[in-house]
């Protein structure tokens, strides 16, 4: 890279990686609601109808089952398909089409016919768009065999990962933030694919583990700074990838800290938050001086008035307690 930052913005990162797969292949086509002559819900494809025209920003009916399976197809029939599904609660009108075909193909098939397709949608709440707009379940897909589940936390990720899931045979689902659509910050000028296979860590530390993804990353590298002023060395992993798990740079690190908390969007009960501390168990338990800690979404609908909404998110706040508690007693 030349070294050169630029100002930006996550949306527009998103946007660049989406400009950047249509100009490099011609296989490559976006659909899904509004994403043409609106701009896309999040404003993410603003302005690629008027550059790429209609036959690869293509708007769809308000029938998800409909355009993921049309997506299903494309993929199979040589194209590239990036779908659009508005939010993930919304995908759930699309999960016959997902789980039961996109997911198996490659499988059934003896590796024959591989399923290349892309969809992305908006997750998690904090934006006071209530229960039907707000939720996050990546952590349910996160448990298909055939998906590989994305979680885009940086403007890098945002901008890179689009090119390289459109390389892989098996489909790949990126679930984006909404509450990080504005989030602003530098990102290289010749900023381009990344790979996705592995977490990354954002800030060392010796004391505990801190493991989490999407818009919980920034609560938790928030939280890590205030446990600094407490004297507490909290190293913080961004996972990126739910599926698959980056075992070894989890379990590398809660073999150094000895603690870990595990920081999770979804709800606490089936979560993706229980599979991360179970794997801990199996694998260092005996590395622990503390037993296992979540900060999830209360078990309720996400609310919308904003007091009601932030109180059922995970916060810093709730972290820093949780971290507190764990080196009181463990």
């Amino acid at each position: 890279m030349s070294g050169e930052l630029q100002v930006t913005t996550y949306r527009e990162a998103l946007r660049a990686g989406l400009r950047d797969a249509l100009l490099r292949d011609e296989r490559v086509f976006l659909m899904g609601e509004d994403v043409g002559h609106y701009g896309g819900c999040f404003a993410v494809s603003r302005g690629l109808l008027a550059e790429f025209g209609s036959e690869r920003i293509r708007d769809t009916p308000l029938a998800e089952s409909g355009f993921v399976g049309a997506g299903i197809g494309a993929a199979m029939g040589g194209m590239r398909p990036v779908v659009e599904v508005m939010t993930c609660n919304f995908s759930l009108l699309a999960l016959d089409q997902l789980v039961n075909n996109a997911a198996t193909w490659l499988h059934m098939s003896g590796g024959q016919f591989p399923c290349p397709l892309v969809v992305r949608m908006a997750t998690g709440g904090g934006k006071q768009l209530a229960a039907q707009h707000s939720h996050s379940f990546e952590g349910w897909f996160a448990h298909i065999p055939g998906l590989k589940i994305l979680t885009p936390a940086t403007l890098e990720d945002a901008r890179g990962m689009l090119w390289t899931a459109l390389q892989d045979p098996d489909p790949v689902l990126i679930f984006e933030n909404q509450t990080l659509y504005p989030m602003e910050g530098s990102l290289a000028v010749d900023a381009g694919a990344v790979a996705i296979s592995g977490a990354r860590i954002h800030r060392g530390g010796a004391d505990v583990t801190l493991i989490t993804y999407g818009a919980s990353l920034w609560k938790a590298l928030a939280a890590a700074s205030t446990l600094a002023e407490k004297g507490i060395d909290a190293e913080v992993i961004d996972l990126r990838s739910l599926r698959p798990l980056d075992d070894a740079t989890i379990l590398a690190s809660v073999a150094r800290t000895h603690r870990a908390v595990v920081v999770d969007e979804g709800w606490r009960s089936g979560g993706i938050s229980a599979e991360i501390g179970m794997r801990i168990m199996e694998s260092v338990f005996y590395q622990l001086d503390a037993p296992v800690a979540r900060v999830c979404t209360a078990e309720v609908p996400i609310p919308y008035p904003k007091h009601l909404e932030e109180a059922a998110l995970p916060q810093a706040v709730k972290i820093v307690e949780t971290v507190e508690r764990m080196m009181r007693h463990g």
